[in-house]
């Protein structure tokens, strides 16, 4: 199962967004700033991409590899921005099968962005559900 991060936060500028071709969703600029944190801890990540679902890049590092996705419920406003952030690792079909290599509760890059969310991305209301 997933890590899922939510949080409000009007640190982000999704007005600069690429417009998501495939559903109005934003979350490229949360993904974005934390592309950049992530490179400067020696992950390697993509660009920020569009999904039905919001945005999501591909983070390896330290062994392991992920997909993070982003989702933020953004009106017309300019106020802050509901988001929702996801980690998941990636599996192969055999160790999906044999149930290993799952997404542990003490995850360091889930780790790592939640306190990269708590101490610098002027986010309240922060929540975290690790169902692994």
């Amino acid at each position: 199962m997933p890590h899922v991060i939510t949080f409000r936060s009007a640190g982000f500028d999704v007005g600069r967004e690429r417009p998501n071709p495939i559903n109005p969703i934003v979350g490229e600029s949360v993904l974005r700033w934390l592309r950049e944190r992530l490179a400067e801890r020696q992950y390697q990540v993509t660009t920020p991409e569009p999904e039905d679902w919001g945005w999501y890049m591909d983070v390896s590092g330290r062994g392991a590899s992920y997909l993070v996705g982003a989702s933020g419920d953004a009106d017309e406003s300019s106020g802050p921005v509901d988001w929702t952030l996801h980690v998941h690792t990636h599996r192969s079909l055999k160790v999906k099968l044999t149930r290993t290599n799952r997404l542990a509760a003490d995850d360091p890059l889930s780790a790592l962005i939640e306190r990269l969310i708590r101490e610098h991305a002027g986010a309240g209301a922060v929540e975290v559900e690790r169902d692994s």
